[in-house]
């Protein structure tokens, strides 16, 4: 019983142990140090398709990985930075550019917000314009103008006092 219970605990720690042991990461072959920056350069103008706010030279997601070693793959069968990025762009279409181009199909992307800062001012412009045509400048009567004075008189003497 005692040998049984000891047994058990071993294997428990050992796989627990063999299960927290992170994998090693399949790391790209540092055979080619040229054919690496040229990937990663490549890499840092293409999006990430699962993160999207990241370049695929900076993800860890494993889209990323598979998408570097396709790269890595046209790269080696001597296909060009350009032809690469049309195949990309063709499979995913231009959002996997991380900069897009300027065309007819980005033009709102690109020029939206100077659009809609500019119909804000106009906006804000005729607003006030509206707003100080509603306000009317009327001289104080002479009634007025003496409960005006009587006013400051006694707001005056409160203050002295």
């Amino acid at each position: 019983m005692q040998i049984t219970k000891r047994i058990f605990i071993l294997f428990t720690v050992l796989l627990g142990a063999w299960v927290c042991v992170p994998a090693k990461e399949a790391q790209p072959s540092a055979a080619d140090p040229v054919l690496e920056e040229r990937v990663m350069k490549l890499s840092r103008e293409l999006r990430c398709l699962v993160c999207q706010n990241e370049t695929l030279a900076d993800s860890r997601a494993d889209l990323a990985e598979d998408l570097r070693n396709q790269i890595r793959e046209q790269m080696k069968a001597g296909k060009s930075d350009k032809e690469i990025i049309n195949y990309l762009t063709t499979r995913y279409g231009k959002f996997i550019l991380y900069n897009p181009p300027v065309d007819p199909t980005t033009y709102l992307l690109w020029f939206g917000p100077f659009v809609l800062l500019l119909a804000g001012l106009l906006l804000l412009f005729r607003y006030v314009k509206h707003r100080s045509g509603l306000i009317t400048e009327s001289p104080l009567s002479v009634e007025e103008r003496r409960r005006a004075e009587a006013l400051l008189a006694a707001e005056s003497g409160k203050e002295t006092a």
